[in-house]
């Protein structure tokens, strides 16, 4: 039971299809590199502990949300993501006041795959060894993925003439833009 669940994160994270937490993830590590690993870690933690809050209290049904605002809301979080990288100070204050936004938008992403999960739990006596190994997988697939941008970075900053500013504005920048389109898709 677990494997089938966790599997099923996995998936949900690596799909190309639901495309918007791989972009989330690309604009949240912009700013980053390898040596920042710890700080990315809990970034990325902050947000699959928001993200499996928010997914097991709609999928018991203990919070019901409006599916059409949640949606509208995600692009909102990559956008005001990509806002932040361009702001980038990294004082202390700064990077909890980053923890707390991905916390948050954890919490808005959780809300937008909780009617699919609660399809899929339907006929689950016990929804507590599925849901966490969902979210397992779900931070498991964050932390690969994290490893891929990170690579894909270091190898770009490293033999190219890419300067790191002008990366993190690029990485930036496809957040920003995509999440422009993905908001006026579902507008």
């Amino acid at each position: 039971m677990f494997d089938l669940y966790f599997t099923l994160g996995l998936q949900h994270i690596a799909d190309f299809k639901g495309y918007d937490h791989i972009i989330f993830l690309i604009t949240l590590c912009a700013a980053y590199r390898v040596s920042n690993w710890k700080k990315i870690l809990i970034l990325v933690t902050a947000f699959t502990i928001g993200h499996t809050t928010t997914l097991a209290l709609a999928t018991l049904r203990f919070v019901q949300v409006n599916t059409y605002l949640i949606e509208l809301l995600i692009p909102v979080t990559i956008f005001m993501m990509g806002i932040i990288n361009l702001i980038k100070p990294d004082t202390y204050s700064f990077m909890k006041a980053k923890y707390a936004t991905a916390l948050l938008f954890g919490l808005i992403h959780g809300l937008g795959f909780s009617n699919y999960l609660r399809m899929l739990l339907n006929e689950e006596a016990n929804i507590t060894v599925p849901l966490v190994g969902f979210n397992v997988g779900v931070e498991v697939g964050q932390i690969f993925i994290v490893a891929i941008i990170l690579a894909i970075s270091t190898l770009i900053l490293k033999f190219t003439q890419f300067k790191r500013h002008d990366w993190i504005i690029l990485l930036s920048g496809i957040g920003l833009g995509t999440s422009f389109i993905m908001f006026i898709d579902r507008v």
